[in-house]
């Protein structure tokens, strides 16, 4: 069968729109701020948008079935040109003049990793960081699944597309129509946005703060206005706790969300993945907690304001933020974990391999894969002691099919081979050895901060531009799970059937 070209750019084009409009966004709050920036701004909205809608009238006569293959591609793709486009507003303003720093922060931004090579955040003209906070928003939801909302309109099924988007192993659905389960999500996904706004602006942030913090937040993604991140209020424990709460909820599968607001809550308690997801985060809390509180002498570990270590709201407070924002991969910073002990340098590496949960805006392994595995991994002591027995793996009290199990273990494998070539690439361009392991951890679980001259406290201009590009690429197969692009790589996928 061969490849629908005119529908794969007519939706490339439709993306090209959606990406214009939300520069114009920025536009408008970079008028309101009179920053200096509003007809660059402008510009890049308006060359993105024409470049959208001749893609889009060219291809407007194709065959409006789209299979497997083309989903693929348009995601992959998709992603690309989003991120390729993303990097006008950067460029023509001039905060970011080179093109391969663009492209990694507008990589950053569309896959959630929060990774950024700007030295002085806050010297940034408040439109361009409006649009930095926006790539994370679209990103973390996908910038497809609202597309899909609107496919009806054009004719266009958009079930290959949710299936490429959301690769996991679960495939919850809030209402039989894509669309609609679309919808929902974006809905609860733009409300969780206004209240943490809100409330981020009544503890005391500016509104400007307090709403490109909830686009990262809920996107899971980390960039902050400040040179500082959040450690900035560190002196306001509210601030922090309210975007513990956001980072809690934002790495929880949105569809128990949905689950809440219908007053299901049984859902919600019997659900085995929320049940580790909150178990691992309350567990590696207390062991933080426990060792910061006892260990007044990595004091010296705090960033913007000083603390006092010894006293316990203190050491929880920083446990917790830190702990949710690795496993969230939300990569907002209180202070600098890789000064908190040998012990917990190694704690905080190994929670990047774990992830919140599927279909949440986390990245990573997610707590669900982690979950079959252990599961698949004690009934193999069952089968050795009874071959002849069927020990089907059960999730939700449900028997989990022998394909998903392979698949998880495929993808798992795959992850973690992705994670040693990553550190060995990393590693040719003369990046130390802690280093690389971070930036591989890290990039490939959209965490953002990693381990030694990457760590918290750094940012990443210092990473070569060679392997600020691989960096890029470990970034958007980690946001789009693997397989969505690396099928791209294998000859038959290409193969006219």
């Amino acid at each position: 069968m061969k490849l629908n070209y005119k529908i794969i750019f007519h939706f490339l084009g439709l993306l090209l729109l959606f990406n214009g409009g939300f520069m114009l966004v920025s536009t408008l709050v970079s008028f309101l701020y009179e920053d200096g920036v509003t007809f660059q701004l402008s510009l890049s909205g308006i060359l993105t948008l024409i470049v959208g809608l001749l893609a889009m009238v060219f291809t407007r006569r194709h065959e409006k079935e789209m299979n497997k293959r083309e989903g693929y591609i348009v995601v992959s793709f998709g992603w690309i040109i989003m991120a390729l486009s993303g990097t006008l507003p950067y460029v023509l303003t001039g905060s970011i003049p080179s093109f391969t720093n663009a492209f990694f922060e507008t990589m950053s931004g569309f896959t959630t990793t929060g990774a950024s090579i700007l030295n002085d955040i806050e010297a940034v003209p408040k439109g361009v960081l409006f649009w930095r906070s926006l790539t994370h928003w679209i990103g973390g939801m996908g910038i497809i699944v609202l597309a899909i909302a609107i496919l009806p309109l054009l004719g266009i099924g958009g079930m290959q597309l949710f299936a490429a988007e959301a690769p996991g192993p679960s495939a919850d659905k809030l209402h039989p129509r894509i669309t609609d389960t679309a919808k929902r999500l974006w809905l609860i996904y733009f409300g969780y946005t206004a209240a943490e706004t809100l409330l981020l602006s009544v503890a005391g942030m500016s509104f400007f703060d307090a709403i490109n913090h909830s686009l990262c937040t809920l996107s899971t993604g980390g960039f902050s206005t400040k040179n500082a991140s959040v450690s900035y209020w560190n002196g306001e424990p509210i601030i922090q706790y309210i975007i513990i709460l956001f980072m809690f909820l934002a790495g929880t599968n949105f569809v128990l969300s949905y689950f809440a607001f219908k007053g299901k809550v049984q859902k919600i308690i019997h659900d085995e993945e929320f049940k580790l997801y909150f178990k691992f985060i309350a567990v590696f809390t207390i062991i933080a907690a426990v060792i910061i509180y006892f260990r007044a002498d990595i004091s010296a570990s705090s960033i913007a304001h000083p603390m006092v270590w010894g006293e316990a709201e203190s050491a929880f407070r920083h446990s917790l933020f830190q702990v949710l924002a690795i496993i969230t991969t939300t990569g907002f910073v209180t202070a600098d974990y890789t000064m908190w002990t040998p012990l917990l340098v190694v704690l905080f590496f190994g929670l990047m391999f774990l992830g919140g949960s599927a279909g949440s805006t986390s990245g990573g392994v997610k707590v669900v894969r982690h979950l079959i595995l252990i599961k698949n991994g004690f009934l193999e002591f069952k089968r050795t002691l009874h071959p002849n027995a069927i020990l089907p793996v059960r999730y939700n009290k449900r028997a989990i099919s022998g394909d998903i199990v392979f698949n998880i273990l495929a993808f798992f494998i795959l992850y973690m081979l992705s994670f040693i070539i990553g550190a060995l690439v990393f590693s040719m361009f003369e990046i130390d050895f802690k280093s690389s392991i971070g930036l591989a951890a890290s990039s490939l679980g959209n965490v953002g901060p990693a381990l030694g001259d990457f760590g918290p406290v750094n940012n990443y201009s210092a990473l070569p531009p060679l392997a600020q590009w691989w960096a890029s690429f470990l970034m958007l197969i980690g946001r789009l799970e693997l397989f969505t692009v690396l099928i791209l790589f294998t000859p038959f996928f290409w193969r006219n059937r």
